[in-house]
């Protein structure tokens, strides 16, 4: 690791953080008295440069993808440039492809910043991660303030990836899904049923990159090759996003405030979709729990 890596530690747990890549998370570990440090979410070589690899980074002020980087908002039309080689359309707006600046760094809580100006995305934003680690897991929480003098659409997402074997479950409820086309962008909203039911599943290797609604909140991880037990809480995200690539290793489970490209659609449906409109000054929050549990022998 380098200088910026602003580190955390409580009890078995620590927490690196990578404020100039995104304000990522680079390392979330649980230190194993037999074992030594465990990832809780998918750990970082030192050497890795690519934002993809890291544990955790911020999606704002939008989430998944914009289909061809287009939407139109209130008579405006808004074009935004492809931000991953080799993906058709632009992802998870800029927070995640920019330096934050580290503005708290005290005992269990680390508090990052970024501020966007206008352009392409043309609305000027504050957006804020505040990260609290206690013996027992990670809060993090993550805001969006509309710093232009017009309405702004928002949202906003965390993208977790954990580390999985062949016997790694998630276990929550959702109520729906959309099913996706070639470029990953959705088609249709059916029962999340059959191979889309999210309980107490296997979920390594699934082929997997799906948006789910009606989210009950809570989503449970086990292993039994883990000494130690995960669950996400969210009580402000109603989506969840799934990303569980057919050659296991890693999966993802975000929670989320919208539907995969919500913007796409008309502004009408946009507050069943979960987009927000935040006023000049006005603010949005996504917080999300981690709590890490160690099992019981």
């Amino acid at each position: 690791m380098t200088d910026d890596s602003p580190t955390l530690s409580s009890g078995t747990l620590t927490l690196v953080l990578a404020p100039s890549k995104g304000g990522s998370i680079a390392r979330f570990d649980y230190r194993s008295p037999d074992s030594g440090d465990i990832p809780v979410f998918r750990g970082l070589d030192a050497d890795e440069q690519s934002i993809l690899a890291y544990g955790n980074f911020p999606l704002v002020p939008f989430v998944n993808r914009i289909r061809d980087g287009r939407f139109s908002f209130r008579g405006r039309e808004i074009s935004l440039s492809l931000n991953l080689p080799g993906d058709a359309s632009p992802l998870h707006g800029q927070g995640w492809t920019s330096a934050w600046e580290v503005v708290r760094l005290e005992d269990g809580e680390a508090e990052l910043v970024f501020r966007h100006e206008p352009g392409e995305w043309p609305w000027a934003y504050e957006a804020r991660q505040i990260f609290a680690l206690d013996d027992a897991g990670l809060t993090m929480t993550l805001s969006c303030t509309n710093r232009s003098d017009e309405p702004m659409p928002c949202g906003l997402g965390h993208h977790p990836y954990f580390p999985c074997t062949a016997e790694t479950r998630l276990d929550t409820e959702v109520e729906s899904v959309w099913t996706i086309d070639d470029k990953v962008l959705p088609i249709e909203k059916v029962w999340a049923e059959g191979r889309y039911d999210l309980r107490n599943r296997l979920v390594c290797g699934q082929d997997l990159d799906h948006g789910f609604g009606g989210w009950g909140g809570v989503a449970r991880i086990e292993d039994p090759s883990l000494p130690f037990r995960i669950q996400i809480r969210s009580d402000d995200a109603k989506f969840f996003q799934v990303y569980s690539p057919a050659e296991g290793g890693i999966f993802v489970a975000e929670p989320v405030t919208h539907a995969n490209a919500a913007l796409n659609e008309p502004e009408g449906l946009w507050p069943e979709l979960g987009i927000e409109i935040l006023d000049p000054g006005e603010s949005m929050s996504l917080t999300m729990r981690v709590d890490v549990t160690p099992r019981l022998i």
